[in-house]
C-alpha cells in the first residue's frame, strides 16, 4: 500500500510539473504567411493606401449630388456705414445679422464627374490588388527564411550525429590506446576532431538562431515571443515534377494570375479614364444655383421723448389772399437713451420676415483661354496612358525573365541535388571502409578523420542543394498560381 501511494503521489507530482512547463506553439509556413499578411509593415502600408483609395471613391460618388451651405454673421458697426436693411448711409451705431442659405448643383459637365468616379474606382481596385502583390512578395520572402530555418535545423541534426560518431570513435580509440595497440597520438587527433565537430555544431545552432530572428522580423513578430518552427518531413514535401513546369506555359498562366499584371491593367484603365476627364475641360460646364437670405439691423439708441423749444423759419412760403406768408417749423429736441444688448434685438422676427429674399438661376462657364492648361492637361493624360502601357510591358518582360530564370535555376538545383546524393553515397561507403580499416588497425587516424570530414561536407552540400531545389520548385508552383505552401 505504501508503494502504491508513493507511486500515485509521484504521478501527480510529475503531471503537475509537466503542466507547469510553458509550451510553445509550433509555427508552420501557412501560419507564418497568415500572420505576416496581418502584421507585416509593408502590407499595413498597402492597406492604408487601399483605404485612402476607397475614400476617394466615396468622395467622387458624393460629388454628383448638390451641395448646400448655410452661414450667418452677427456684429456691430460704427461711423459712416451702410445700413444692411435699407442700403442707406448712416452714422448710427448698429447691431446687425445676416442669414444665408445657398445650394449649388452641377447640371452637365461633359462626363467629368463620371470620369472621376471611374478613375477613383480603378485606382481603388489597383490598391486592393497591390496588397495581394505585396503579400505575395512577403510570402516568398517568408518561404525563403522558413526554409533557411528548416535547413539550419537539419544541419544541427547532422552535426549532432557527427559529434556522436566522433565521440564513439574516441571511446574506442582510448580503449585501444590503453591496450597499447595504438599510440596516444591517435587519441589526441580524434579529440581534436571532436572539438572541431563540437564547434561545427555550435555554429549550426547559432545559424539556426539567426535564421529564426530573420523569420520573426519578416513576419513582424516580437523577438521576445516564444517561437518554434514546425519542421516538416523534408522528403514528404510534395513537389511537382519539373517536366510539368514548362516556362512558356507558366508565363501564360502567370499573365492572368499574378497581381502585378492585374495592378498594371487597372492603372491602364485609370489612365484611359483620365483622358476622358481631361477632354471635359474643353467644353462648357452648366450648373444651377439657388439661395435664401435675410438681414436684421437695429440702432444702439432709441428715442424716448421730444420737447418743443421754439420755432424757426423755413424757405417755404404760403400765399393767402395774395399775401405771402413765411412758413415756420417747430424746433424739436429729441431725447434718447442707450439700449442694452437684449433690447437691441427688438423687432428681430419682423425684420427677418420683411427682408426675406430668394434667388435661383443657372451658371454657364465657358472656357475661352486658360493659358493652355486644358490642352496641356489632355496631352499629359495621353502620356500618362502611354507610361502605364509601357510599365505593363516592362512588368510582363520582368515576369517572363523571372520565370525562365527560375526554371533554369530549378534545373541546375535538381542536377546539383542528384550529384550531391551520389556524393553522399560514395562518401558514406568510403567512411564505412575507413572505419572498418581503422578498427582493424589497417589505416591511420588521419585517414579516418579525412573520410569523416568528407562525409560531413557531402551531407551538408546535399542538404543545401535539396532545400535550394525545393525552393526553386515551389517558386515555379507559385507562378503557376498554386501559392506558397509546403
Amino acid at each position: 500500500m505504501r508503494n502504491l501511494l508513493l507511486t500515485v503521489f509521484g504521478c501527480f507530482t510529475l503531471g503537475g510539473q509537466l503542466m507547469a512547463q510553458p509550451t510553445t506553439d509550433k509555427w508552420n509556413l501557412q501560419r507564418c504567411v497568415e500572420y505576416a499578411a496581418k502584421n507585416n509593415i509593408s502590407v499595413k502600408q498597402a492597406d492604408v493606401q487601399a483605404r485612402l483609395a476607397a475614400l476617394e471613391v466615396e468622395r467622387t460618388k458624393l460629388a454628383q449630388y448638390p451641395s448646400a451651405s448655410a452661414n450667418t454673421n452677427v456684429g456691430t458697426q460704427f461711423g459712416r456705414s451702410i445700413d444692411p436693411t435699407t442700403n442707406l448711409f448712416t452714422t448710427t451705431q448698429l447691431l446687425f445679422q445676416q442669414l444665408n442659405l445657398n445650394v449649388n448643383a452641377t447640371v452637365f459637365n461633359w462626363g467629368a464627374l463620371k470620369a472621376d468616379r471611374q478613375i477613383a474606382g480603378f485606382n481603388a481596385q489597383a490598391a486592393l490588388t497591390d496588397i495581394e502583390r505585396i503579400t505575395n512578395d512577403v510570402s516568398l520572402s517568408i518561404a525563403t527564411f522558413y526554409l533557411q530555418v528548416v535547413a539550419a535545423k537539419q544541419q544541427i541534426a547532422i552535426a549532432e550525429v557527427q559529434v556522436g560518431q566522433t565521440a564513439s570513435q574516441l571511446g574506442f580509440t582510448r580503449k585501444r590506446v590503453a591496450a597499447g595497440t595504438l599510440p596516444e597520438l591517435s587519441s589526441a587527433e580524434i579529440e581534436a576532431q571532436l572539438a572541431r565537430d563540437s564547434s561545427t555544431m555550435v555554429s549550426a545552432k547559432a545559424t539556426y538562431q539567426q535564421a529564426v530572428i530573420q523569420l520573426k522580423a519578416a513576419i513582424n513578430l516580437d523577438m521576445s515571443v516564444p517561437f518554434e518552427v514546425e519542421i516538416p518531413a523534408v522528403n514528404a514535401i510534395p513537389l511537382q515534377p519539373l517536366g510539368e513546369l514548362d516556362p512558356a506555359m507558366l508565363y501564360q498562366l502567370a499573365l492572368n494570375n499574378q497581381p502585378a499584371q492585374k495592378v498594371s491593367d487597372f492603372r491602364i484603365k485609370s489612365a484611359e479614364a483620365s483622358i476622358k476627364r481631361a477632354k471635359s475641360a474643353f467644353y462648357p460646364t452648366i450648373s444651377a444655383f439657388g439661395g435664401m437670405g435675410s438681414n436684421f439691423a437695429n440702432a444702439a439708441t432709441t428715442v424716448t421723448g421730444a420737447n418743443v423749444i421754439g420755432v424757426r423759419p423755413t424757405t417755404n412760403f404760403v400765399t393767402v389772399n395774395s399775401q405771402n406768408y413765411q412758413v415756420f417749423q417747430p424746433d424739436i429736441q429729441l431725447t434718447s437713451s442707450k439700449r442694452n444688448f437684449f433690447q437691441m434685438w427688438n423687432g428681430w422676427g419682423g425684420q427677418i420676415e420683411q427682408n426675406f429674399r430668394q434667388n435661383f438661376g443657372f451658371n454657364i462657364q465657358i472656357p475661352i483661354f486658360n493659358a493652355g492648361s486644358a490642352r496641356l492637361g489632355y496631352e499629359r493624360s495621353k502620356l500618362n496612358l502611354r507610361t502605364a502601357q509601357i510599365n505593363r510591358q516592362q512588368a510582363d518582360l520582368t515576369l517572363q525573365q523571372n520565370i525562365y530564370q527560375a526554371h533554369t535555376n530549378a534545373t541546375a538545383a535538381m542536377q546539383r541535388f542528384l550529384a550531391s546524393e551520389k556524393s553522399v553515397e560514395a562518401s558514406q561507403k568510403a567512411y564505412d571502409y575507413a572505419s572498418k580499416r581503422f578498427e582493424e588497425g589497417l589505416s591511420t587516424t588521419l585517414d579516418l578523420i579525412t573520410s569523416q570530414n568528407n562525409l560531413l561536407r557531402a551531407k551538408l552540400d546535399r542538404l543545401n542543394n535539396q532545400f535550394d531545389y525545393i525552393f526553386r520548385i515551389k517558386l515555379l508552383e507559385f507562378y503557376k498560381g498554386q501559392g506558397i505552401k509546403l
